[in-house]
């Protein structure tokens, strides 16, 4: 369900979290998915969970 191509991820998960969930804490307990292995995947192509705005950037 969850796209394993790093560029494809950042994709579903902002748009994810834009129309559907408040945090990243809320979607990864809701899709049963693990947070830091996400971070890790796109912190390789250098993007970062924002908080603040509730997407990564």
């Amino acid at each position: 369900m969850v796209p394993k191509d790093p560029a494809m991820l950042l994709s579903f998960l902002n748009l994810k979290l834009r129309d559907y969930y408040p945090s990243l804490e809320a979607l990864c307990e809701d899709l049963e998915i693990d947070r830091e292995e996400i971070t890790e995947k796109l912190s390789g192509i250098d993007y970062h969970y924002d908080r603040e705005n509730n997407r990564f950037v």
